[in-house]
């Protein structure tokens, strides 16, 4: 008796294999800032850090893509959340909002590492209050894009997209 090819193929049980998870941080142990790849405050804050950090100290992902949502589920973050500024580093450590802004602006070249000293004593919700009022406001101040920049031309390495 000859079986149908078909109906052998239906009856073979499924397999699933989970999805590997892509470590960001497997061969490039630098920080990742994700930032809001819509937002034209938030694309100047990348270029200004993209011509300060000359030692490419910083890799950099749009909230929005693949790789920042990734990093935000990572941080135990909802992947949606493009309400803050994020520095992840290789571990579980992630700072958000103003702790994210002065840890960059510390591990960038003087004189904004030494202008990030004075930041640090000013309480964690001062700091947050006024990152806030900003961050509620960036569409407003400078408005937005239409589409989602992912990287940069003249910086393409230090963008994780995918």
């Amino acid at each position: 008796m000859q079986k149908s090819t078909a109906l052998y193929a239906a009856a073979q049980p499924t397999v699933t294999v989970p999805a590997v998870e892509k470590d960001d941080f497997g061969t490039d142990q630098r920080p990742v800032i994700l930032y809001d790849g819509v937002c034209n405050l938030c694309n100047g804050a990348v270029n200004f850090m993209l011509d300060w950090d000359t030692s490419a100290r910083f890799r950099l992902a749009a909230l929005q893509s693949p790789a920042g949502r990734r990093l935000l589920a990572r941080c135990g973050r909802s992947p949606d959340d493009i309400s803050s500024i994020v520095l992840v580093e290789a571990g579980a450590r992630h700072y958000l909002k103003s702790e994210a802004i002065l840890r960059i602006a510390y591990g960038l070249p003087n004189p904004l590492a030494f202008l990030a000293i004075f930041g640090f004593p000013v309480p964690l919700f001062i700091r947050d209050a006024v990152y806030d009022q900003v961050a509620n406001n960036r569409y407003n101040i400078l408005g937005m894009r239409d589409v989602c920049r992912v990287s940069d031309p003249r910086a393409k390495e230090r963008f994780i997209e995918e």
